[in-house]
């Protein structure tokens, strides 16, 4: 599977109207900037159609990295954020957001998932895009999450998948595994999730899906930071440093890698 020949190539992939067409009115050279996960936007556009989010709505953006879906919350849907990351300095994100326009709508904050410092029913709605897989596959997490939520408040996660259980393969695959390791482990099925959460009876009309082209996505993004990424160039622009997740991609080649899209509501 050849690379795109330029980063001019790699960022071109990234727009795509007729699939994504809120994110396609970004620049692909900012949202690659602000990189901490693969494809955010195209991630929460898609997402967002199962959530009804509505102009005045109170979001808790959780894992929030350096602010993009942030920023894309409150400027395409009119919702004030707050947008919460443990990593990230939230100066450096006010900054961002400053910069585009809805510093007047979302907040930054620094919080730890499982010390979030919010009163219950905070927010009508908590997304969580390329990061849940990190802290929210424990049974005992949901119920971090639906004390923040008013009745019927809006759940929704984008997180990386495997198209079959690690249980039911009988071990990570070697070219996953290669790149991420035991963390391999959080990459659910649809199907998991949708057990996970419907078992506890803290949420309804839980839908689960694995995402339509999730790893031609990830695969077009991660060719464009790899393409981006400092590193050593031949004198036709072909980036020549070694990208793991890039690799894992390519010898994956859409077998098994993906994303589910999550969403839920609490009870009314």
């Amino acid at each position: 599977m050849s690379h795109p020949q330029t980063a001019a190539d790699a960022l071109a992939a990234l727009v795509r109207p007729d699939r994504y067409p809120l994110s396609s009115a970004y620049d692909p050279a900012w949202l690659v900037a602000l990189d901490m996960g693969p494809n955010p936007l195209w991630l929460l556009e898609d997402l967002c159609r199962d959530l009804d989010l509505r102009p005045g709505m109170r979001v808790l953006d959780l894992g929030s990295g350096r602010g993009a879906t942030s920023v894309f919350l409150a400027r395409e849907l009119g919702v004030e954020v707050v947008a919460a990351d443990l990593w990230i300095d939230p100066a450096d994100v006010t900054a961002v957001l400053d910069e585009a326009g809805v510093g007047d709508r979302v907040r930054a904050v620094r919080a730890e998932a499982h010390a979030l410092p919010f009163e219950p029913a905070s927010f009508d709605a908590v997304v969580c895009v390329d990061a849940f897989e990190y802290f929210g596959t424990s049974e005992h997490y949901l119920p971090h999450l639906t004390r923040l939520l008013v009745p019927g408040g809006r759940l929704g996660v984008a997180t990386p998948a495997l198209r079959r259980e690690v249980r039911d393969l009988g071990t990570v695959p070697a070219h996953v595994d290669a790149c991420v390791g035991w963390e391999a482990l959080a990459w659910h099925t649809p199907e998991w999730w949708r057990f996970h959460w419907e078992v506890t009876g803290l949420v309804t009309d839980v839908v689960a899906r694995l995402q339509d082209g999730g790893w031609d996505d990830w695969l077009r993004w991660q060719r464009a930071v790899a393409a981006l990424r400092p590193g050593v160039e031949r004198a036709d622009g072909v980036a020549t440093t070694t990208d793991p997740v890039l690799t894992m991609l390519e010898a994956d080649g859409g077998e098994l890698v993906s994303f589910t899209l999550l969403s839920a509501r609490t009870p009314s």
